[in-house]
């Protein structure tokens, strides 16, 4: 089943010919430590810039674009020249730790009154007040 999964599926990793692009045009760069794998084009032929190179991630498992690190997502899009193999991000104190997005996971935040929690909420408190049109 795997087989067809990089046939037929983008969303699960990279296709059949993803792979062959990448052997014919890409470069590896480095890996962040959710598994994702980084590549730049060999030259500027199929740039949409000038002077500028493509650069690309191949997602580890399902593709989604709040998988990719900060540091890494500054080199993708040209924030930073160098990837982080060779000119680590500098993380400040107060940073906390890259999260991917989990809306519609089992992992998602569901607050008091969620439906998957029941629907029950405590009632509005006197701070409120409802709108009447005039």
């Amino acid at each position: 089943m795997s087989v067809l999964k990089t046939i037929f599926t983008w969303w699960n990793g990279a296709t059949t010919g993803i792979y062959f692009t990448i052997a014919k045009r890409g470069r590896f760069v480095g890996q962040d430590e959710l598994g994702n794998r980084y590549y730049e084009a060999r030259d500027t032929h199929d740039s949409y810039d000038r002077g500028r190179k493509r650069r690309w991630v191949v997602y580890k498992g399902y593709a989604d674009a709040s998988k990719v690190t900060p540091d890494w997502h500054g080199w993708l899009r040209y924030t930073f020249d160098e990837p982080p193999t060779i000119e680590p991000f500098v993380v400040k104190s107060w940073e906390k730790a890259h999260l991917p997005n989990l809306t519609g996971t089992i992992h998602a935040r569901k607050p008091l009154g969620a439906i998957s929690r029941g629907g029950e909420r405590q009632r509005a408190t006197g701070d409120y007040e409802a709108w009447k049109p005039d």
